[in-house]
């Protein structure tokens, strides 16, 4: 059976999740337009959705989680229009 892990802990994974995909780093020939580079982007930000998605629907959830969550959904969204839109 899988290990639960606290919403907290999820909530910095996620967070270093997203960091992971700011730094990757960019292919020189190719540039952002790379599709393997897109694909890993595009796939750490996911994870760190998918960490976190479910913390807003347990009843142990504190408004302050529910608005980390909300935090966490934004910093992913705005970390993938600045790594491909900028």
């Amino acid at each position: 059976m899988a290990r639960l892990i606290p919403a907290a802990e999820r909530i910095v994974r996620a967070r270093k999740l997203i960091q992971k995909a700011r730094d990757l780093p960019v292919p020189e020939l190719t540039g952002k337009f790379d599709l393997s580079y897109r694909a890993q982007v595009k796939d750490l930000l996911q994870q760190a959705r998918d960490l976190v998605k479910f913390i807003p629907n347990t009843p142990t959830a504190t408004a302050e989680l529910k608005a980390e969550v909300t935090q966490i959904y934004a910093e992913a969204d705005q970390a993938n229009q600045d790594i491909f839109h900028s």
